[in-house]
């Protein structure tokens, strides 16, 4: 939270190595007021994302997912926070709001708004049967993501996740992420960009074997950190090789990037946290995230597990 939208050399600058929760800086033009230990918009949606599974028996349904997404926006704007809506995710919304079709309107979105928030989906529903797995991202996807990239940026993360819920290793999570990345690319409107399956690939064997300082410069010059999916979703996939799968370490790599660092290491600790389980993570950690955030979030993915059972 209190890196995000600040460069790399900035949060070196200011933090030095950043080790733990830390307030928002006054000059944050995102996180402003933001007390140390508060979560961002990647968190907020992705809850909207489970709740809505929940209501709909395991499916999203656009229209209520689109009215969801435009209440949580007016709710931060309420509160005064700047923490709001993506471009891709805006941009598709006011296509709502003016009557375009929900099945329409998520044709030109390509940032990593569907992949921050798809985690829920990986917890819901396992990779066994490959085309309904990617069915219910899409589902997650189409109002606002509903382009080759944006799916396979999604399709990548969700599918790591539902590999660590189902016990695979940190290899078995690289080789779903890819595969699934690779199928969830022929879905949605074709829009160019680079193959996030390939960048995935590619970002593990271009940190390995680096000093992490090295590592995360390498990840910020030549992966990228921005909103963009072909940069952050490869960037988490990195941070996740540099630490092994250490889900509270992967958070905090991840804010030390700088850059969508709230988008990076909400992909990073989901796909981690999915490996390790909830002992991956300090409990003082977790109970602070509870505290500041009122978050009630252990029956709801209790909720979301019953899908893999049915």
């Amino acid at each position: 939270m209190p890196t995000q939208v600040m460069s790399r050399a900035d949060v070196v600058r200011v933090y030095g190595t950043l080790s733990g929760f830390e307030p928002a800086r006054s000059d944050n033009p995102v996180s402003a007021g933001m007390p140390a230990g508060s979560v961002t918009d990647d968190t907020d949606q992705a809850v909207i994302v489970a709740r809505l599974l929940v209501e709909g028996d395991g499916h999203v349904d656009p229209r209520r997912f689109a009215e969801e997404l435009l209440s949580w926006e007016k709710e931060m704007k309420a509160k005064g926070s700047f923490d709001l809506l993506g471009p891709s995710t805006k941009a598709a919304l006011d296509a709502v709001t003016r009557g375009v079709d929900v099945k329409e309107a998520g044709k030109y979105g390509t940032t990593n708004g569907a992949a921050m928030r798809v985690t829920p989906v990986g917890i819901a529903f396992d990779t066994a049967d490959a085309e309904r797995f990617l069915d219910r991202v899409v589902e997650s996807c189409q109002v606002t993501h509903d382009t080759t990239v944006g799916i396979a940026g999604a399709a990548a993360v969700a599918a790591a996740v539902s590999t660590g819920i189902a016990g695979g290793s940190l290899d078995e999570v690289f080789e779903a992420a890819i595969t699934v990345s690779a199928a969830g690319a022929r879905r949605g409107h074709w829009t160019a960009g680079a193959d996030i399956s390939a960048r995935i690939a590619w970002a593990r064997e271009l940190v390995a074997d680096l000093d992490t300082a090295v590592a995360l410069d390498r990840i910020d010059s030549l992966i990228g950190t921005s909103v963009a999916s072909q940069e952050s979703v490869p960037a988490a996939f990195a941070v996740l090789a540099l630490t092994d799968g250490d889900p509270w370490r992967s958070a905090l790599l991840a804010a030390n990037l700088g850059g969508d660092s709230d988008t990076i290491a909400a992909i990073a600790g989901a796909i981690a946290g999915a490996v390790a389980g909830l002992s991956g993570l300090p409990g003082d950690a977790v109970r602070t995230l509870q505290e500041v955030n009122d978050l009630e979030l252990e029956s709801l993915t209790r909720q979301l597990l019953t899908y893999r059972t049915r």
